[in-house]
């Protein structure tokens, strides 16, 4: 054995050094695995390992009906709940041509808001916890729970709702629901400065977040991140803009976009569009329409023959929902296009060269929920 090949047995020169992060750990906020290589502390290469909670929630929807694939819709990106639902009731919806009563547009899309709210509080509180700032978890959290208390009081559920179904709602919301949605405008309006306070001016913060993951909007586009993660690139990209469904139409609110591309940016959009949620809200809440709160809809719902498609914007990006139909009460074939699952595959890119402390910071700048991607 010669000189150069001792010093590279015993030293390691030649090799690469291989860790496991996951499947089950902190940081990666679900059942993720990354396979990361390493030379000292600084990633080279990074693989993402998925499926380990792979459930093929696409295949049973061929096995069920319209209706029931809702329920089904709320284990994908369970912080996003009833955007999914919603997705799958506008393609039904738009298939068989059925216009919904104003009242359940205006309700819905209130509810997307607070659903997108209480998603970006927790990815917050996870955040920066991620980081080490540990109060953020427990401001985030009482914050959170004001939304889940309306959502518990309108229709019993606080996480997985399937409020919404083809044609309208389940039935009609609280008395109180209005009045709950006024008290936490206000509560939270007041709140959100704590939160800038906190970390967002953090010295520490912006030196483990500030030039940390750089993604070119190309390479945003290329990969297909949408979302705020997309949007922390400069890529305009919110479904509410380009293609606006319920009540977005009838709202004025600003894209949050940033052109720094790092995991300072991708933040800076979540907290703004915090603030872009709360003014939706406030233009929707007292003028909630009178009236039904479901159209007429046959018993059994069949599609007509062909292929119908819908896309929505969640609180990670674009969730788009392909249904292909026989005429049958169920789908022949049902494709979801989850957010999740493009914004995990740029990780590589974007880590590499970095190092391994800043895999945890990138990696929570992404927000991902893991199980949207496991369907």
């Amino acid at each position: 054995m010669t000189e150069e090949i001792i010093k590279d047995v015993i030293i390691g020169e030649s090799e690469d050094y291989i860790i496991n992060v996951g499947p089950q750990h902190p940081s990666t906020h679900g059942v993720l695995r990354f396979e990361v290589c390493l030379q000292g502390e600084t990633v080279k290469y990074l693989i993402p390992h998925i499926g380990y909670i792979h459930r093929g929630i696409e295949k049973m929807c061929e096995a069920i009906t319209y209706p029931q694939i809702i329920h089904l819709t709320d284990r994908m990106d369970y912080l996003s709940a009833h955007i999914n639902n919603e997705a799958v009731c506008l393609c039904v919806e738009n298939a068989l041509q059925v216009e919904v009563p104003e009242r359940v547009k205006y309700i819905r899309t209130i509810l997307a808001e607070l659903n997108r709210l209480a998603s970006h509080q927790l990815w917050w509180s996870a955040f920066g916890m991620d980081l080490g700032a540990l109060t953020t978890f427990f401001y985030g959290l009482r914050d959170r729970e004001k939304i889940l208390d309306i959502f518990e009081e309108s229709f019993g559920s606080r996480l997985l709702h399937s409020f919404v179904m083809p044609g309208g709602l389940m039935h009609d919301v609280h008395p109180n629901f209005q009045k709950g949605i006024k008290e936490f405008i206000k509560y939270f309006r007041k709140k959100l400065p704590e939160y800038d306070q906190l970390l967002t001016g953090n010295v520490i913060f912006h030196q483990r977040a500030k030039g940390i993951g750089l993604m070119s909007k190309e390479t945003a586009i290329a990969y297909g991140v949408t979302g705020p993660s997309g949007r922390g690139s400069g890529w305009s990209c919110d479904i509410r803009k380009i293609a606006p469904y319920s009540a977005y139409d009838k709202v004025q609110f600003n894209e949050c976009l940033e052109t720094e591309g790092d995991t300072f940016a991708r933040y800076q959009v979540r907290m703004r569009e915090m603030h872009e949620s709360l003014s939706i809200l406030e233009q929707l809440v007292d003028n909630i329409p009178e009236g039904d709160y479901t159209a007429k809809m046959k018993p059994i719902i069949k599609l007509p023959a062909g292929e119908f498609f819908q896309r929505v914007e969640t609180a990670r990006g674009e969730l788009a929902v392909y249904i292909v139909s026989d005429g049958n009460k169920s789908p022949y074939r049902i494709k979801f296009r989850t957010p999740n699952f493009s914004n995990l595959f740029v990780m590589n890119t974007i880590t590499s060269g970095y190092k391994i402390a800043d895999l945890v910071a990138v990696s929570g700048s992404l927000d991902l929920v893991i199980p949207d991607i496991d369907r």
